[in-house]
């Protein structure tokens, strides 16, 4: 049973993403006046896995290469580095342990199944995010809120994405209507019309984010991403190759909707190693610019017809890369992108803060879902409250 939560919590946010490099966490003091949840920023690290941990994680990622045991084993080995991590920021923002009330810890995705399947005659929604919140309460005495995904797949939603309701909740504006934009290892957007109530945002994943590229590089350059986007500004757009990409069924697929490896791993980024008719950095360009344009026709295709976007406010690794900005700006115009720093929640730090803003919602025991972005049945308290 949860304790009574106090006004005023300072929470550690802790995330790892489809990228796949490493554990962010962020400590941060939340507490609520009248206009809403207020965030004061504390401090931020980022914890690389060890060496050999990415490989295996991956490996365990693919339905052909998974292993009950390496998955079991893994689950405890996320939740030990998460600790670390949460001890690292602590140290990095001078705050003891003792004095930190919650952890909201996403854990790492191994698997997201959101279309149900029949099995032993159920309709099944299935979703595994590693790294046992358990392990995390025990080593470092904090009680921790982690497998947000799941009550929302018990209420037929798709467990994803979660990060729309913080949207809402620090982004919306009476006057100015704004897609939120997050590209991590996937793409996803949040639509808030101006003056929007919870129940007008729209959600979805667009396709690929850092993923694909990234995949590339460590083939075709033995190197773990394209910084800045050097290569693929170097490199020229294939359009067959491009329209290729582009005909695959996620793309056209309505929201409510959700991206993983499972649609954009290894099958879909052989189709840019796999392509040698180009030279290599071209096909870098090509593959990256299928993140800025999924995201445009996502726009053109799913939101309300005649929508004038005043905001596009990109956060996540993706937004450091120069290529993904500059077709950005092109499509949708200079003064109308801008990064989530201008708002005041640093751009590679914003999922971390959001789950630890969504552990805070659990422990007052509000939802922290959106059914009109996710397909739940109804709103839900999310996550499992882990005791020390």
């Amino acid at each position: 049973m949860m304790p009574r939560p106090k006004s005023r919590m300072i929470v550690c946010g802790v995330m790892s993403g489809t990228s796949l490099d490493g554990i962010d966490a962020v400590l941060v003091k939340i507490g609520t006046r009248r206009s809403g949840v207020t965030i004061s920023r504390i401090a931020f690290s980022h914890l690389s896995f060890p060496p050999g941990l990415r490989s295996r994680l991956l490996a365990n990622s693919t339905a052909d290469g998974g292993s009950v045991e390496a998955i079991t084993r893994l689950n405890v080995a996320m939740g030990e580095l998460i600790a670390d991590a949460v001890r690292s920021v602590a140290r990095k923002g001078k705050v003891p342990l003792s004095s930190v009330d919650l952890i909201g810890s996403h854990g790492q995705t191994i698997c997201h199944l959101p279309q149900p399947r029949m099995v032993a005659g159920k309709r099944v929604r299935a979703t595994l995010q590693i790294g046992d919140p358990s392990v995390v309460a025990a080593r470092t005495g904090i009680p921790t809120v982690g497998d947000f995904r799941s009550a929302d797949m018990a209420h037929g939603g798709q467990g994803a994405p979660l990060v729309p309701y913080f949207d809402w909740l620090m982004f919306r504006s009476p006057a100015r209507t704004r897609v939120l934009l997050n590209i991590g290892g996937i793409a996803n957007i949040s639509f808030l019309p101006a003056a929007s109530r919870k129940e007008d945002v729209l959600a979805f994943d667009t396709g690929p984010g850092n993923m694909v590229v990234d995949a590339l590089m460590r083939t075709m350059y033995r190197k773990p991403m394209d910084r800045n986007g050097r290569t693929a500004l170097s490199g020229r757009i294939a359009p067959g190759l491009l329209d290729e990409a582009m005909s695959h069924r996620y793309f056209r697929r309505r929201p409510p909707k959700s991206a993983g490896r499972e649609e954009f791993g290894e099958t879909f980024a052989r189709l840019f190693a796999e392509h040698r008719t180009r030279a290599k950095a071209d096909r870098i360009a090509t593959a990256s610019f299928v993140t800025p344009l999924a995201i445009y026709d996502a726009c053109q295709r799913f939101l309300p017809p005649s929508t004038a976007i005043d905001d596009l406010i990109v956060s996540g690794g993706g937004g450091k890369n120069t290529f993904f900005m500059k077709v950005l700006r092109e499509f949708f115009g200079d003064r109308t992108v801008r990064s989530s720093d201008q708002f005041g929640i640093p751009a590679a730090e914003k999922e971390a803060i959001c789950f630890a803003v969504l552990a805070w919602e659990t422990a007052h025991g509000r939802p922290g879902n959106l059914p009109s972005v996710t397909g739940a049945k109804r709103e839900a308290v999310l996550g499992r409250y882990c005791q020390p």
